[in-house]
């Protein structure tokens, strides 16, 4: 018997990269799969038809997490699909600053940043929090980057450095939190 069966996971932006290798990984070692995607359906569509081609369970849902209708309805198809959660991957990034610099950086770029890579996967981590408390031995993991890291910042990234810098601070809140996982 595989470590995760019996288990359900959520990776959000699981479509492609880290995201869609993290999902197989999870179906490989026995989880249901929920594959988030924002905009790749195909991609996504790929990846649970790996998942099932092996034997796994796993369902595509359509959601951007940096919109709050979509993350209800996350919420809602994952509730539906399974009933559960014990692991939630926040995986969903964006990196649309390349060359740009903190002086150049137009405010709604900074916005759309931090409401993909900070604020959604707060809002998710939210949303499921009810469900994982419920698990025996929940897993709330939140894929960040060096840059999220003070020592890490770059000039060339600044939205995407500031953004994985406050998810990590938030994590540590979360953590910190007496009403935490």
């Amino acid at each position: 018997m595989n470590s995760l069966t019996g288990k359900v996971a959520i990776v959000t932006g699981a479509s492609k990269g880290i995201g869609a290798a993290i999902a197989k990984q999870l179906a490989d070692e026995g989880a249901a799969v929920v594959v988030n995607y924002a905009s790749s359906k195909a991609g996504a569509d790929r990846v649970v038809a790996e998942i099932t081609g092996k034997g796994g369970r796993a369902v595509a849902v359509q959601a951007d997490v940096a919109k709050q209708a979509d993350v209800r309805r996350l919420f809602a198809e994952a509730q539906r699909a399974f009933g559960r959660l014990d692991v939630l991957i926040n995986n969903a990034g964006v990196y649309p600053d390349q060359g740009l610099t903190i002086l150049t950086l137009p405010r709604d770029r900074l916005d759309q940043t931090f409401q993909t890579n900070t604020f959604g996967p707060l809002e998710v981590t939210q949303a499921f929090l009810p469900y994982l408390r419920k698990a025996g031995a929940a897993r709330i993991i939140n894929v960040s980057s060096g840059y999220g890291q003070l020592d890490g910042l770059s000039a060339d990234v600044p939205s995407y450095c500031l953004s994985k810098l406050a998810l990590n601070s938030a994590k540590v809140k979360i953590s910190d939190s007496p009403c935490g996982p």
